[in-house]
C-alpha cells in the first residue's frame, strides 16, 4: 500500500519518518513519500489516486498539510468534526465511491495535551486563524474550555472563530495580536516563529502552558520563553505525534504508541541538525 503527505511545501515534514516508524513496527511494507503538490495541481492529484496501474502500490491514504486543508473538503465524504472544523488533514482513499475526509488535528491537541499533563484548560488564548486554530479551539472545548482569547494580526479575520467558539458555547473575544497579553491557562501559537519573535515575554505573560505548533527549527522563541522560567511547554512535535496515532489508525487498522513516533520524530530532527 502507498500513503503520502500532501502540501506545499512537504519536503521540510516529519511525517514520513514518523509512518514509516509506524509501518516497520507494525510489520507492513507500506511506502510513504512527501510529494509537493501545488494548489492549482490538487484536483488532479486526487483524481489520480485510483487510477493506479497493474503492479503498482495502491493508494491507501493520504496526509493533508497546508495550504490544502480547507480545499481537500471537496473531495470526498467529510466527518462530522472535520465538517465542524472546516478542515481536513487525512484523506482515505475508497475507491468506486467518494474518499473520506478526516480531522486527526484535534485529537492531536488533546493528546499531546494529556502527554505534558494538562488534561483542562478553562481558560485559553490561541494565536492565529488558520485551520490549525480552528482545530485547537475544537480541541479544547472537548477539555472544558470555557474562555478564549483569539489574538490575530488583522482581527476582522477572524470573526469565524468567535462564530466556532458560540457554536462550542465558549465565551470568546477577538484582539489584535500587536501590544497584547497572553491570559488564562494555555497559550496555543498556530503562526509560524517570526510572527511572534519580538516581545515574547510581555505576549506570554503569566501564563503557565505554552504550546506552540511549530516543531522546526525548536525551540521557538516562545518555548524558549517558557523553558527559562520552568513552565509547560507543549511543542509541534507532541501535535505531530498526537495526531498521527489516529491518522495511522484509520490509514492502517492498527495502533501505535505516542512514545515511538516521538522518538522517530525526534532522531530524523537530530539527523537534520535541528535538535
Amino acid at each position: 500500500m502507498r500513503c503520502a503527505l500532501i502540501g506545499d511545501p512537504a519536503g521540510h515534514s516529519l511525517s514520513p519518518a514518523l509512518h514509516r516508524a509506524a509501518y516497520l513496527e507494525l510489520g507492513l511494507e507500506w511506502s510513504y513519500d512527501a510529494i509537493t503538490v501545488a494548489s492549482s495541481d490538487l484536483d488532479a492529484f486526487v483524481a489520480g489516486l485510483v487510477d493506479t496501474a497493474v503492479g503498482e502500490q495502491q493508494w491507501r491514504g493520504l496526509s493533508v498539510t497546508m495550504p490544502h486543508k480547507e480545499a481537500i473538503l471537496a473531495h470526498g465524504r467529510v466527518s462530522d468534526l472535520a465538517r465542524l472544523v472546516g478542515a481536513a488533514n487525512t484523506l482515505i482513499v475508497t475507491p468506486g465511491e467518494r474518499h473520506a475526509l478526516y480531522n486527526t488535528d484535534v485529537s492531536g491537541v488533546q493528546e499531546a495535551c494529556r502527554r505534558r499533563d494538562v488534561p483542562h484548560a478553562r481558560s485559553a488564548t490561541v494565536i492565529g486563524n488558520g485551520a490549525t486554530a480552528r482545530s485547537a479551539v475544537v480541541a479544547l472545548a472537548g477539555l472544558g474550555l470555557q474562555r478564549l482569547t483569539v489574538l490575530a494580526r488583522s482581527p476582522e479575520r477572524a470573526a469565524h472563530l468567535s462564530q466556532l467558539a458560540e457554536t462550542l458555547h465558549v465565551s470568546c473575544q477577538v484582539r489584535q495580536l500587536a501590544g497584547a497579553t497572553a491570559t488564562g491557562d494555555l497559550l496555543v501559537s498556530t503562526v509560524p516563529s517570526k510572527g511572534v519573535d519580538e516581545d515574547c515575554e510581555r505576549l506570554v505573560g503569566e501564563v503557565p502552558v505554552i504550546f506552540d505548533a511549530i516543531y522546526d527549527p525548536w525551540p521557538t522563541p516562545l518555548a524558549r520563553v517558557g523553558l527559562a522560567d520552568g513552565r509547560t511547554v507543549i511543542s509541534g512535535l507532541d501535535l505531530l505525534c498526537g495526531q498521527a496515532i489516529q491518522q495511522i489508525n484509520l490509514m492502517t487498522g492498527d495502533s501505535v504508541g505516542f512514545e515511538g513516533l516521538l522518538s522517530a520524530g525526534q532522531a530524523e530532527l537530530r539527523a537534520r541538525g535541528k535538535l
